[in-house]
């Protein structure tokens, strides 16, 4: 694996099933999956989801990361297991979907304080076994469009959207046009509404390992026990 990550991803079930067939690819064994035909898109679903497709349905909690010298997988296996079983599960009220500045992505609904804890355990947690950015993969977060507090986490943990900046979300599209948003917006609402959980639970890490060919996979699912 070129890198890898500590997600969420919902555990096997209609959710989890409606959520991988919109985006058209199974992200535990890497299949493609057949995409629904939406009343009312403006665009096909493959083209709409061609950028999230290639992680997978998830919510980030530690961004991608290559190991740090020294760190074999076993190495990060064995910390997400021994943090999983120290951390409780995290729960909100449910989730909507909400358009996040030109992507539409399922987000918290309610109380989100045990999910911005959680992620921010994740992230100290496992800082330890990342290796330092690139002045490439820098380049690549666009630092002059962060703010100064942003940057700054940048350069302490790796990524600039964690802890108070963090924000818990299910991507569900690229970037879309200003005239295609309500229109998927309407149509994902519908398409979405029977499953979405209420509450909502994160009830594991998830980890994940990208591939050669730059889609994530899930590797492994550590439930929090805490």
């Amino acid at each position: 694996m070129k890198r890898y990550a500590v997600y969420f991803a919902p555990r096997p079930g209609a959710f989890a099933t409606l959520a991988a067939h919109w985006l058209g690819r199974d992200a535990a064994d890497g299949r493609a999956l057949p995409q629904p035909e939406l009343p009312g898109l403006p665009a096909p679903a493959a083209d709409l989801t061609a950028e999230p497709r290639r992680y997978g349905f998830h919510g980030t909690l530690r961004a991608p990361f290559r190991p740090a010298p020294g760190v074999s997988p076993d190495d990060i296996a064995g910390a997400l297991a021994d943090l999983a079983v120290r951390l409780p599960p995290a729960t909100c009220d449910g989730l909507r979907l909400e358009n996040l500045h030109g992507f539409l992505a399922l987000t918290p609904e309610g109380d989100d304080a045990a999910l911005q804890a959680l992620a921010a355990r994740v992230v100290t947690a496992t800082d330890p076994l990342r290796d330092a950015p690139t002045p490439a993969e820098i380049a690549r977060r666009r630092p002059e469009t962060l703010t100064a507090r942003q940057r700054a986490l940048l350069d302490r943990w790796g990524y600039p959207f964690v802890m108070e900046e963090f924000r818990f979300h299910l991507t569900l599209t690229g970037r879309l046009t200003p005239d295609q948003t309500a229109p998927v917006m309407a149509a994902l609402g519908a398409h979405f509404a029977p499953v979405l959980p209420r509450p909502f639970a994160i009830e594991d890490l998830c980890l994940f390992g990208e591939t050669a060919d730059g889609s994530f996979r899930l590797l492994h699912r550590y439930a929090l026990i805490g």
